[in-house]
């Protein structure tokens, strides 16, 4: 009998981004973000309205100019998580389902977050510049079992 490999641990904390990402509201994708340091999650977060707010699941898509803003991203709710149980994210890297948007990518920066570790492909080349200027390391790593995890913006039938 065989012994099961261990997951590497950007294998183990990306698996934990995506079992976060199930809590997502909003189904135009489902994403979530788990910041870490020393190995030890600081913070999760995935995307859907603030707090106390409807959701997409229950009002809909608050669409403008092709995206849907009644949501906040996973990679702010987890920095905003962080930010409200008073832990700091300097130093940290973080597992994304899917590549940061620029905005995203510039609260990273700011975070002080040193590592990117994504699944899924975002079309955003500035978000990539970005974080390659501030010197952000940004990899990708493939899923065993991935599926398509390639935002297209569009909702499931």
């Amino acid at each position: 009998m065989s012994k099961p490999t261990r997951p590497s641990w950007d294998d183990y904390f990306m698996e934990i981004a995506f079992t976060v990402a199930q809590r997502s509201t909003c189904d135009r994708a489902h994403v979530g973000a788990v910041l870490v340091r020393d190995r030890r999650i600081l913070a999760t977060g995935y995307n859907g309205a603030p707090a106390g707010l409807p959701h997409c699941d229950d009002v809909g898509h608050l669409m403008v100019d092709g995206h849907c803003v009644r949501t906040l991203h996973a990679e702010q709710n987890a920095i905003i998580q962080g930010a409200l149980h008073g832990v700091s994210t300097q130093g940290a890297t973080a597992y994304v389902t899917h590549q940061p948007c620029l905005t995203c990518a510039k609260m990273l920066i700011n975070a002080g977050i040193r590592r990117v570790v994504y699944a899924g492909d975002y079309p955003d080349e500035y978000s990539r510049l970005f974080l390659e200027e501030a010197g952000v390391a940004l990899v990708r790593v493939t899923r065993p079992h991935e599926v398509d995890t390639v935002y297209t913006g569009a909702t499931e039938a």
